[in-house]
């Protein structure tokens, strides 16, 4: 008799194969690496065949693997919209609502935004998942996210937008520092200083050496890191000055040891907007959300 197939196992395996590793995944889906091995072994043995090659490295899928991540997808499309479908049903407001936000608006707005939310809506579950700006736009194409915020872009189809906050670019810099006398910086100034850079090949490095190209010149960071607040460490260290986002200097660069001061070139007014795929009817908790969340 054929062993069944479990749907949350199918889950699992979904976020594996995309995440390309056992230990990435279990921390997206909050459960422990080993029971999501456990769980992707017993799947195999449903289906009596090996989908996945563990390796240091990660996981491949074999050709098995290959199909079964095709109908998985679908499968689990289909159980998250019969879920949202429910969800709409009876009076309250409840279930669960997938969030995908760059990492300025996670430090800088959505920790109190949300708390106010979940406050007036306790049977509102979030999902939060912190996202580079173009990966959360791709999660809302790809239904993978039901609200997303990231820096302001063209709308693509099919999709909704919505402001929700100003996060204009400044320059931090040691309080000592020559610059910090200045009451705002070009970036053309800022170019001629060490930098530091932030997540290589993220929205906010994409655009700082698209704009130094447009001058004519190059940006190259002497130390790149990959958080904002090791950005502000550097920073206060001496290695160089950095370009980020208000949020972010406000979250870490707020003491006395550094100094902030406005970019003033017009790009750097930089605004956060909401990304929903367009959708009608749009489940409660999703309005709910995007309601609340809109600057």
């Amino acid at each position: 008799m054929a062993r069944r197939v479990d749907p949350y196992s199918v889950r699992l395996f979904v976020s594996v194969a995309r995440a390309g590793s056992i230990v990435r995944a279990a921390g997206q889906e909050h459960i422990a690496p080993s029971a999501l091995s456990r769980r992707l072994a017993d799947l195999e043995h449903a289906f009596g065949t090996t989908l996945l090659i563990r390796s240091p490295r990660g996981v491949e899928l074999t050709d098995a693997g290959n199909v079964v991540l095709a109908g998985g997808e679908q499968i689990d499309a289909d159980l998250q919209a019969l879920v949202r479908k429910v969800q709409t049903v009876g009076d309250a407001v409840r279930g669960t609502v997938r969030l995908y936000a760059n990492m300025s608006a996670v430090i800088g707005f959505l920790p109190e935004r949300l708390q106010s939310f979940m406050t007036a809506f306790p049977q509102v579950e979030v999902s939060l998942q912190e996202q580079d700006t173009r990966d959360v736009i791709r999660a809302c194409l790809d239904d993978r996210a039901d609200v997303g915020v990231g820096v302001e872009v063209p709308v693509p189809a099919g999709l909704e937008s919505w402001r929700f906050a100003m996060d204009p670019l400044l320059v931090v810099l040691p309080a000592a520092h020559a610059l910090a006398k200045r009451k705002s910086l070009g970036f053309a100034e800022v170019l001629g200083h060490p930098l530091i850079g932030v997540h290589q090949g993220g929205a906010l490095d994409r655009s700082l050496h698209e704009r130094a190209a447009a001058l004519h010149r190059s940006f190259a960071p002497t130390v790149s890191v990959s958080s904002f607040d090791a950005v502000c460490r550097m920073v206060e260290a001496g290695l160089g000055i950095a370009v980020i986002p208000q949020s972010a200097a406000a979250a870490y660069a707020g003491n006395a040891r550094f100094a902030r001061r406005p970019l003033d070139d017009p790009w750097a007014a930089r605004e956060l907007h909401m990304y929903a795929l367009r959708k009608s009817p749009r489940g409660r908790a999703v309005a709910a959300l995007i309601e609340a969340l809109r600057g």
